[in-house]
């Protein structure tokens, strides 16, 4: 498909240099830049992190390098089959494949890096090599979406077609929006509050494309939620628990993470967390639980955090800390089971 053309071009590359090296008896260097967190940067301007400068060398005359330099050129290999012969793959996937190839991943999180190392030099996301995490956000909403994928390429889909929503897997992702009766997107964490929002027709009340976050999302559901807000220009709004967790997954969204500051266009600064705030915590007089000592712990690494620089991200974390309890999405439900709808996110959204 043509939208593999630039990465398969940019693989093809990255192979002949490899290959040029060898021709002329040389051992292959890598450039890789550095992730360190001394090396990420945050830009005020973007609201997000990027990478600095600084670069390492993945340097095959090297033995401490070897294992490593040929561990990515094996990644690149299967990611460029996965291109050429239209496939994907989760990392998972990924991670068993490379046994029948000796490649020598001692675990999951081992291929995980050699990937991120391989986005790093290319500077594409492996959503770009068809590799992607395993699927577990959804999305439901009055939107026609237009494939890509081959053998879908112009079919229309309805996000309303099924009562469950539809999975945020890489044929959506990489979908056009074509048509919309949604104003608004809204998000939010479990997939219980997902349900409840399509069974009380949240959806058509609020005019709204909701997304099950699942928890930390997906860079797919974040990129998906980015080109809606882009290109339909449908506001954003993160609904999550009252916790330092919940109100962290929304401003991953907001602002990005240090694990995808090489990255681009991922992020949707404009987006709004809606709550649960701890101030909602003490209106609603919701029920709760004491904070453990990992969340207070959190709320002391949140205050640091240069995305939580401003008065009123500061306050929401003084708060929690004063209060010291948090609260679910679903504590709602003391007050019925529509509460949420009829009057917590009516007065929220509007």
């Amino acid at each position: 498909m043509n939208e593999s053309k630039p990465a398969i071009e940019t693989l093809t590359s990255l192979g002949e240099k490899i290959v040029q090296a060898l021709h002329e008896k040389r051992y292959p260097i890598l450039e890789i830049p550095d992730r360190t967190t001394s090396n990420i940067v945050y830009n005020e301007d973007t609201n997000h992190y990027v990478l600095g400068p600084s670069r390492s060398i993945r340097d095959s005359s090297n033995v401490k390098h070897v294992k490593r330099f040929a561990q990515l050129t094996w990644v690149a290999s299967f990611a460029k089959e996965l291109l050429k012969t239209s496939r994907t793959s989760s990392l998972r996937d990924l991670y068993y494949s490379s046994e029948a190839f000796g490649v020598g991943f001692s675990e999951q999180s081992e291929s995980d890096r050699i990937v991120t190392d391989l986005e790093c030099i290319t500077g594409l996301p492996r959503e770009s090599f068809g590799i992607y995490p395993e699927e577990h956000s959804s999305i439901y909403g009055e939107v026609v979406m237009c494939y890509t994928v081959p053998g879908y390429e112009g079919r229309e889909i309805d996000l309303t077609v099924s009562p469950d929503g539809l999975p945020v897997g890489p044929a959506l992702m990489t979908a056009d929006p074509i048509e919309s009766k949604a104003e608004i997107v809204l998000a939010v964490e479990s997939g219980g509050m997902f349900s409840r929002l399509i069974e009380t027709k949240a959806w058509k009340r609020f005019k709204a494309v909701l997304i099950q976050l699942g928890g930390q999302p997906p860079r797919s559901t974040r990129r998906l939620m980015r080109n809606l807000n882009a290109i339909l220009g449908l506001p954003v709004y993160l609904f999550t628990d009252g916790d330092p967790w919940g109100m962290h997954i929304a401003k991953v969204v907001i602002s990005g993470s240090a694990n995808s500051a090489h990255i681009k266009d991922l992020t949707i600064p404009d987006a709004k967390w809606i709550g649960v705030t701890p101030e909602d915590i003490v209106q609603y007089s919701l029920p709760s639980e004491p904070m453990i000592d990992a969340d207070l712990k959190r709320l002391d690494e949140l205050a640091h955090d240069v995305r939580y620089s401003s008065s009123e991200w500061q306050d929401h974390i003084q708060q929690f800390k004063k209060l010291r309890v948090k609260a679910e999405q679903q504590a709602f439900s003391r007050f019925g089971m529509d509460y949420v709808v009829d009057t917590y996110l009516s007065k929220k959204i509007s």
